[in-house]
């Protein structure tokens, strides 16, 4: 796929002397899903901001659909569709008039039939002319959205968009971007809860003190930096590890009644034979064997850590 959106070399400096953005270079694919994982502070809304226009940078090049966002500003703005992490709307509109409002000021006609199709994607509908201050939490998310989508963006960045939400109206949410995706709009997803990103990406790009880490397709990242857990359920409960599966690095469940063992499933030897072998010797019955993968919140917070470090 071609990239709608292209960041290169982008630094933000701000007066004092802090480095927001330290050489960021990121290139999005057309109706992709890419969530951008970081801690508090890491960059990810310095970057959503300053490819929005809203923080000029320092250094670099930014181009939305080919378009410079700095030398042809209003073209490169007009694609693109900005969800806020702050609710701030006007509390005794219609939602359909606020809806409206947003579209007319990228300078679009009037087109209520658009409008009202954006407001049924997010399950709106019923709520169209209703004021804003009748909405819950989770709906005024929605409304930030369809005032996002208005003027028919073809990227959308959605900055914390579930901040808040319960976990019920959270997976509504995933539905209405996965809808967007089908319909050819690419998104870019901040987000604390890693796994929404896990459930809904394509990609996941990971940032930390204004650099990015990496960025790589889900599945594939999970597959190359994932690790399985093989969990033992012993018979009968142990007090300590034998001597004997010292070498196995295992860890002992707090009721003594299991044993993790942690293996690369990309190594030529995974151990588990010798291990299985090893148990039986040394006089363990075992019940149940079970296998899991890490999960991208495990391989987050270790490539953040490391970073750290």
């Amino acid at each position: 796929m071609a990239a709608i959106v292209s960041v290169k070399n982008v630094t933000k400096t701000y007066d004092g002397g802090f480095q927001a953005l330290k050489g960021v270079s990121l290139d999005i694919e057309e109706g992709e899903i890419i969530a951008l994982l970081g801690p508090n502070g890491a960059g990810k809304t310095t970057l959503i901001s300053t490819i929005c226009g809203i923080t000029t940078m320092s250094s670099g090049s930014i181009t939305v659909g080919g378009h410079d966002i700095q030398r042809d500003y209003r073209t490169a703005r007009q694609m693109i569709g900005l969800v806020p992490q702050e609710i701030n709307l006007e509390p005794f509109e219609k939602v359909i008039d606020t809806v409206s409002f947003s579209r007319g000021l990228f300078g679009k006609k009037k087109n209520r039939p658009y409008v009202e199709s954006v407001l049924n994607t997010l399950s709106l509908a019923d709520k169209m002319d209703n004021r804003v201050m009748m909405l819950s939490g989770g709906m005024k998310r929605r409304v930030l959205i369809a005032k996002a989508l208005s003027h028919e963006p073809r990227v959308l960045f959605l900055d914390e968009p579930t901040a808040g939400v319960d976990v019920e109206l959270r997976k509504d949410m995933w539905d209405v971007v996965a809808e967007l995706k089908r319909q050819g709009v690419t998104i870019i997803l901040t987000t604390h809860y890693i796994e929404e990103a896990e459930a809904i990406a394509d990609r996941i790009g990971v940032i930390n003190n204004g650099e990015i880490l990496l960025v790589e397709d889900k599945d594939t990242l999970m597959a190359r930096m994932g690790k399985k857990h093989l969990t033992v359920e012993l018979a009968d409960p142990v007090a300590d590890i034998p001597a004997a599966l010292a070498d196995y690095n295992l860890e002992r469940g707090a009721d003594g009644l299991s044993l993790k063992y942690t293996y690369d499933t990309n190594a030529d030897r995974t151990g588990i034979t010798a291990l299985l072998a090893d148990i039986a010797k040394a006089g363990l019955v075992l019940r149940d064997v079970k296998t899991d993968q890490s999960s991208l919140e495990e391989i987050f917070v270790g490539l953040v850590q490391g970073d750290a470090a």
